[in-house]
């Protein structure tokens, strides 16, 4: 096939890929309605950058090395577990603190301030949460090396590739991001974050849970 129709092929699967509900759209989905638009693209960008590590990592063939040692497999998993674990806290007790300035306000009738993150957190949050899946990282080394060619250089290939899934996720998550903006004012009650925050720090936890239970079972 030439690397036009593999490029067709490749963005066709990177969009189901990206647009199948899972830890990304609940990252980026909680940044939008509790940190507005920029720590939104923030997080985006994270994620792009993760995707373009694996990527890349799957065009020189690190991939054969984590499914040759199951150890270096289940450690990539502890490690992902653990960081996502801490993440799914960490909103669990901000939605906390909210609750408890909440109890402030109507104690003292002032609002409390909203507490906002730096894009660089939102950054690290969208990045680490794809390099620490091992899962994703194997799934996208077994999808990837199958859309280059051989008489084509497997590292600009797969820059290429990663790059053109960066482009469908930005696309894609704007849209989510652009839809959330409508619904702002609701988004920023103090009750409605608090929520959210809730919500958002449970579903990151059961990712976590899910990379470690098998690993331990094991």
């Amino acid at each position: 096939m030439s690397v036009a129709s593999e490029i067709g092929a490749f963005a066709g699967v990177a969009a189901v890929l990206t647009i199948t509900p899972g830890l990304d759209t609940t990252l980026v989905l909680r940044a939008a309605a509790s940190q507005g638009t920029r720590n939104a693209y923030a997080t985006v960008f994270g994620i792009s950058a993760g995707v373009l590590c694996w990527g890349l990592a799957s065009a020189i063939g690190a991939g054969a090395i984590l499914a040759a040692s199951p150890t270096a497999y289940n450690w990539l998993c502890i490690a992902g577990a653990a960081y996502l674990i801490w993440l799914g806290i960490g909103m669990l007790r901000r939605a906390r603190g909210r609750g408890q300035r909440e109890q402030s306000s109507d104690t003292t009738a002032i609002s409390p301030p909203s507490v906002q993150e730096v894009p660089l957190r939102s950054w690290s949050r969208g990045f680490f949460s794809n390099v620490f899946n091992p899962r994703f990282g194997l799934f996208y080394m077994a999808m990837l090396p199958q859309f280059i060619p051989d008489d084509t250089p497997p590292f600009l290939m797969g820059l290429l590739l990663a790059l053109i899934h960066n482009a469908i996720d930005l696309i894609w998550f704007s849209l989510l991001i652009v839809g959330v903006r409508p619904l702002g004012h609701w988004l920023n009650k103090p009750g409605v974050q608090r929520g959210l925050d809730c919500v958002a720090g449970l579903v990151v936890i059961a990712f976590g849970a899910e990379l470690i239970i098998p690993v331990i079972v094991l």
